[in-house]
């Protein structure tokens, strides 16, 4: 069926953008797709919690705290205790941080976020990406 091999070629397609952009960054950058866009919303929500990236991603815990450390290495971020409650950790960008934010381009599922799109155009994509989870057999295996 044509409308199959239509839709494996586009999603083929957008695999390899997404492979060949994250070699690109850590070739660039020495940072990865997934640690741009966590960059992009710390730089947003500044003085940002773990606990709020938590709420705001769709990451598991664990794998949102190696990336956070991760960035924390690179010295891109800084984790201190709360202003408010010693036990939270915040997350904010340091300056070598902001510096990789503007030369890095604003691509990848992030660009969402501010993406001028028509507001149905958003949906169907998000409607899209559901059903691929389903039409992949992928429900057992998608949180």
């Amino acid at each position: 069926m044509q409308e199959g091999l239509d839709a494996i070629r586009a999603w083929v397609r957008m695999d390899r953008a997404f492979a060949q952009f994250n070699r690109w960054l850590e070739t660039e950058h020495g940072i990865t797709g997934a640690q741009l866009g966590i960059l992009r919303i710390v730089a947003e929500m500044e003085p940002v919690t773990l606990a709020d990236l938590r709420r705001r991603l769709t990451l598991h815990p664990a794998t949102l705290g190696q990336l956070v450390d991760r960035l924390a290495v690179r010295g891109l971020v800084v984790r201190t205790p709360g202003a408010d409650d010693r036990r939270l950790r915040e997350v904010t960008l340091t300056s070598l941080g902001a510096r990789t934010l503007r030369g890095a381009p604003l691509a990848g599922p992030v660009r969402l976020r501010s993406a001028v799109a028509e507001p149905a155009r958003l949906r169907a994509l998000a409607d899209a990406f559901t059903d691929a989870v389903t039409l992949f057999g992928l429900e057992e295996w998608a949180p």
